[in-house]
């Protein structure tokens, strides 16, 4: 074996590796999505109390959905700048969200939106980057550039907090659609890529 096949297998193997482990991630966020997904609209009209602390939890699940995301791909060359960064804007986030539920729902839809936005940029990013090694990103490119125009539907509707709590569901449960559309895919780059 050339030192080149070998360095192709290798590479192989990781990229293998690295799809399983995403794959196994994105299952469970998506998850985690629909079971928010489903409390919300359980309770956006009913308590909007309970529905608040929703919107804290949801960014910090992105907190430890990053880490996560960082141990899947802790054999990968590329940089993990884009995850940090994330990981820092979500912990901010959800502080941020609890300070400003003191104040009221429209500010902490403000903050939500806010980070929407933020985060979407970081997931497009991610999903350009990895689109070369690991094929099938295009459902984490097209979420990142939707949660870009969520983000900003949140902001404006921050005015109407029952509103505003119900459009968090369809944006969360798109994105249990990206998450379960990119986890497929990544089962077809596992089968294709069989390292010798």
């Amino acid at each position: 074996m050339t030192s080149t096949s070998y360095s192709n297998t290798a590479a192989d193997a990781q990229a293998v590796e690295t799809a399983k482990s995403l794959r196994k991630l994105y299952f469970t966020r998506a998850t985690f999505s629909v079971i928010w997904v489903i409390l919300v609209a359980l309770l956006a009209k009913k308590s909007t109390e309970l529905a608040t602390i929703l919107l804290i939890i949801y960014p910090a699940w992105d907190v430890v959905g990053t880490f996560l995301d960082i141990r899947a791909n802790r054999n990968s060359t590329s940089s993990k700048t884009p995850q940090y960064v994330n990981a820092v804007i979500s912990s901010i986030t959800t502080i941020a969200v609890g300070i400003a539920l003191q104040k009221g729902v429209p500010e902490a839809l403000i903050v939500f939106g806010t980070w929407a936005i933020g985060t979407g940029l970081i997931q497009l990013i991610l999903g350009l980057r990895r689109r070369k090694t690991l094929g099938g990103q295009w459902p984490m490119i097209i979420s990142g550039a939707q949660s870009m125009i969520g983000g900003t539907s949140f902001i404006i509707l921050a005015h109407d907090p029952t509103k505003g709590i119900t459009s968090l569901a369809g944006y969360a449960a798109f994105g249990a659609f990206y998450y379960l559309l990119t986890a497929f895919r990544l089962s077809k780059t596992i089968n294709q890529v069989k390292p010798a």
